[in-house]
């Protein structure tokens, strides 16, 4: 346990184990509480579907002063569903709320008297919405109706109409939750715009960071054309495989590519086995050796939401890089400096080509990325604006 008498008692909620680091929230969650640790006393309240391995719990008990994981239990989760389907709540606060678990956590703020709490995601904010004996600091992390949004519009007609449904609640409910909580974050500028509360600029830009071990030079020769990274059950990945798979490789024959993330889906799997120029692999210890063994990492987003921090990685890697401008617009990268932006097959194409044809480039996009992501993205940085956001007077 890591305590101390001197610092202030500090209530974190997630919907996630913060680890292995294999998904955003999970990433941005784990650095959060390790630079944090430094200022505050953390009482840690997780949501759970499995249980925790003892070594993965053992990474994170050495920055909390204590830790509470709550299993969610997949049968409570259907019926909490089928009656959420008579009320306006999105279908992801639902998901994880429980009566149960609420008991067990209105007993530890009971007990624990904390000084701010801090929830992460909208998922998680039902717990302690209605909580006002100290403040309370909402990280929405991503604008997830957007994402939802974005989801319905490339979706068959069923699947569709069930997006758009949620994209229309989780937008009610983003509003809505503003009120509840006296401090709030987000990932960046570009989530912030679709918050729709009237006062939503007012939200903190407090965005993603870059771990110092990814700017250690590897000597690592790479073995593909091509590399993407990812979480690949996630849907804006799955996606993104799916258009280098199916649209971009047939498109550029000859050349190789590379799909590494945690549990990777189905179909990705059934495609890497019949096609020889993809190679899967799912999670791997070191994912910066994975990176480095792309020629360029390319990351056609076009349904995510808030910061793609495997671009940031491979940046930081120097690997040059190849993404959309909904992926740009939250790191604010500059074309032609820093990697190349390319939102059709065609400009795909044509940037894969430029880079692979000119060392002169490849360097200049390496080295300006790398020093921009250093200058820029660092989690000691982006976390001091997290801590200043919640030592604010309220």
């Amino acid at each position: 346990m890591n305590s101390s008498p001197e610092k202030p008692v500090l209530f974190v909620l997630l919907s996630r184990f913060p680890y292995p680091l294999e998904k955003g929230d999970k990433l941005r969650a784990y650095y959060q509480l390790r630079e944090l640790s430094s200022n505050h006393n953390i009482v840690l309240i997780c949501l759970s579907e499995e249980k925790v391995p003892q070594v993965h719990y053992d990474k994170i008990k050495v920055i909390c002063a204590d830790i509470h994981v709550f299993r969610i239990r997949k049968i409570t989760v259907f019926i909490r569903l089928f009656f959420n389907l008579f009320t306006t709540k999105p279908f992801q606060v639902a998901y994880f709320y429980s009566l149960t678990i609420q008991r067990k956590i209105n007993k530890l703020i009971e007990n624990y008297q904390p000084d701010h709490i801090f929830c992460q995601l909208i998922r998680t904010t039902e717990y302690v919405k209605d909580y006002h004996r100290c403040p309370k600091t909402i990280d929405y992390m991503d604008a997830l109706s957007i994402g939802m949004e974005r989801r319905s519009q490339r979706s068959s007609l069923l699947p569709s109409l069930i997006w758009k449904e949620e994209a229309k609640r989780l937008r009610n409910y983003e509003r809505k939750i503003f009120d509840y909580f006296e401090g709030r974050a987000i990932i960046s500028e570009q989530d912030r715009s679709f918050i729709v509360h009237p006062e939503s600029k007012s939200i903190s830009v407090i965005p993603n960071g870059i771990d110092t071990s990814f700017f250690e030079k590897l000597d690592v020769k790479p073995t593909h054309d091509l590399v993407f990274v990812g979480n690949l059950s996630y849907p804006p990945n799955i996606e993104a495989a799916t258009f280098l798979a199916k649209s971009l490789l047939p498109a550029i024959p000859g050349k190789k590519l590379l799909l590494a993330g945690a549990t990777p889906d189905k179909q990705l799997v059934k495609w890497s086995k019949s096609n020889k120029d993809i190679t899967l692999l799912g999670w791997t210890d070191d994912i910066r050796l994975t990176y480095k063994l792309g020629d360029i990492f390319i990351a056609p987003m076009h349904i995510g939401t808030g910061m793609q921090n495997k671009i940031l990685e491979a940046m930081a890697l120097g690997v040059p890089c190849i993404t959309t401008s909904l992926a740009n617009n939250a790191i604010k990268g500059v074309h032609r400096e820093h990697l190349l932006v390319a939102d059709t097959l065609e400009e795909m194409t044509a940037a894969i080509e430029e880079i692979a044809s000119s060392e002169v480039l490849k360097q200049h996009l390496t080295s300006n990325a790398r020093t921009f992501v250093q200058s820029k993205y660092s989690w000691i940085s982006t976390v001091k604006q997290l801590d200043e956001l919640l030592r604010k007077p309220h």
